[in-house]
């Protein structure tokens, strides 16, 4: 019998005892799990983060018809690893977006949005049991079943020949429960039929909590409004802006970076009329018609045309930013203290992996995993090999 400590319930005695939880890659420390290969939950548990847990894994589309998942043991596949559950507890401020982000980058198995809650307020202690965590299962010398009567029901009183020999229990202790096979099997069989009864609720419920007391205010100052005789939709929506400064919420407008090597197809000095007016001019006439100088921040704006079912046309303009390192995107710094990264949408790349030091993602892949990747090149020019695995789009001029 393995002495390993349960993954589960040493995490939760982490949470619970509040123990800092750390990272280790092949014994030393390392700062982020995707680095890692084992973590520290205690002084003396340190666990693979591979490590099988007892919490099941959604069954899937070819196995729905199986029973559900009972020891982690014999089916290790359907049960998720010790990272994917500790990733839900590290992002549990973040919002759904950044918790996608990070679980699809960092751990090969998630838990997806929708079980996210369940498992948080397991870890925090708010409910004692889910049904999608697999009973841990010891060691007893207890028989499983008890042995079959050969005739009639047992005597209650015991026999002459028994005499002293038989050892009573102690009261007070408790005797380990192991599950029967046989009722193993009917409760896979019942499990495999249920089904989880989920509405539109409990999908789309967030894991923060809605606070709607700024409402209660509004009526109150409707009603006291409708009393004084004065307009109440105007004093109270005035009242509303007025005690809370900085209610408008500044418009936070996408942003492309740029290579900024001199020989890239499309730099500071030609993206603005490349993408307003859907002309290229090369980057050296561009230059020299510029003086030599531009800003380091350029806005573009690209024009869109809808046409209603009428045939009327309403022309709208969409405000971009260009950039052509992280010095200039670091002047996008909200004082919310919000990354400048979330608001860029595409990277503009010449096939030089250097230009990637600086960002926040350094590895190509994993940055044209978060960010659309754009790769400009001649039409004459053969394909670059090194861009095969990146993720990027190709676009010839």
């Amino acid at each position: 019998m393995s002495s390993s400590p349960d993954a589960l319930q040493s995490l939760r005695a982490a949470i619970r005892d509040k123990t800092p939880i750390k990272y280790l890659k092949d014994g030393a420390p390392s700062s982020s799990l995707s680095g890692a290969t084992h973590i520290v939950l205690s002084p003396t548990v340190t666990l693979p983060k591979s490590t099988t847990t007892r919490w099941r894994r959604p069954p899937d589309s070819s196995s729905a018809s199986t029973p559900a998942a009972m020891d982690p043991s014999l089916e290790p596949h359907r049960f998720f690893p010790l990272d994917a559950i500790l990733i839900v507890w590290t992002t549990r401020t973040d919002n759904a977006a950044t918790y996608m982000r990070q679980a699809t980058t960092e751990v090969q198995a998630y838990v997806s949005l929708t079980e996210r809650r369940t498992v948080l307020d397991w870890l925090e202690g708010k409910i004692s049991d889910s049904e999608k965590i697999s009973p841990l299962v010891t060691g007893t010398t207890t028989p499983r079943t008890p042995p079959p009567f050969t005739s009639g029901l047992p005597s209650l009183s015991p026999s002459k020949n028994e005499g002293t020999s038989a050892t009573p229990r102690v009261a007070g202790t408790k005797r380990t429960y192991v599950p029967d096979a046989a009722d193993l099997d009917a409760v896979k069989k019942i499990r495999a039929n249920e089904i989880e009864l989920r509405d539109r609720n409990t999908v789309l419920r967030g894991i923060k909590i809605n606070n709607f007391s700024q409402i209660k205010d509004f009526v109150v100052q409707l009603k006291t409004a409708a009393k004084s005789g004065k307009n109440p939709a105007s004093s109270a929506t005035s009242s509303a802006i007025v005690g809370k400064p900085g209610n408008k919420k500044s418009r936070n407008f996408p942003i492309i970076m740029v290579s900024s090597s001199p020989t890239a197809l499309l730099t500071l000095h030609n993206i603005k009329k490349f993408l307003e007016e859907s002309v290229y001019e090369s980057s050296d006439i561009a230059r020299q018609r510029n003086g030599g100088k531009t800003e380091d921040v350029i806005p573009i704006y690209r024009k869109r045309t809808h046409i209603a079912p009428g045939g009327k046309e309403t022309e709208t303009r969409i405000k971009y930013f260009a950039v052509d390192g992280t010095d200039a995107l670091a002047k996008f710094s909200n004082h919310d203290g919000s990354d400048p990264w979330d608001r860029v949408v595409c990277v503009m790349t010449t096939g030089q992996e250097w230009q990637f030091k600086p960002y926040k993602w350094t590895e190509p892949r994993q940055l044209f995993h978060n960010v659309k990747g754009v790769y400009f090149q001649w039409t004459i020019d053969p394909p670059n090999p090194r861009t095969k695995d990146w993720n990027v789009s190709e676009l010839k001029v």
